[in-house]
């Protein structure tokens, strides 16, 4: 059975509350994470304590326990210039890299005459989100 401090090996499937699946590893490689170290959702983690090899469950998540509610004070403002032409579009994505090396995703939210929005929002920032998951191991 799933305790803290094991190392847990998940297949899984990821939906939207409208029934969308947004993402998976079925067929793939595994999900690995050591539980109770915070490498994925808590809550997620909560969830699987007890289970065991070869057990299913669905757990659904709320915004808050995933990537959190939709934060007004992440909307910023910016000059029109300051964003390549071909990005000039609502819905557009940029890729702004972090310090870390890795890539952060920033959606423009509006198109204003000199002016766009920006909306640095985790893209998932206010979705309940269901997991489809399968123990393939624990030790």
């Amino acid at each position: 059975m799933i305790r803290h401090g094991q190392k847990v090996s998940l297949e899984y499937t990821v939906f939207l509350k409208d029934g969308t699946q947004i993402d998976s590893n079925v067929g793939e490689d595994p999900l690995v994470f050591v539980l109770g170290e915070h490498q994925v959702f808590p809550a997620l983690e909560q969830e699987l304590l007890g289970l065991k090899i070869g057990d299913t469950k669905q757990i659904t998540l709320n915004a808050e326990q995933a990537y959190g509610p939709v934060v007004q004070e992440a909307f910023r403002e910016v000059d029109i210039e300051t964003i390549p032409a071909a990005y000039r579009f609502a819905g557009a994505v940029l890729g702004v890299q972090d310090p870390a090396g890795g890539v952060f995703p920033i959606r423009v939210h509006e198109i204003k005459t000199d002016k766009i929005v920006l909306d640095f929002n985790h893209p998932l920032a206010g979705q309940a989100l269901r997991f489809d998951v399968k123990v393939l191991n624990v030790n």
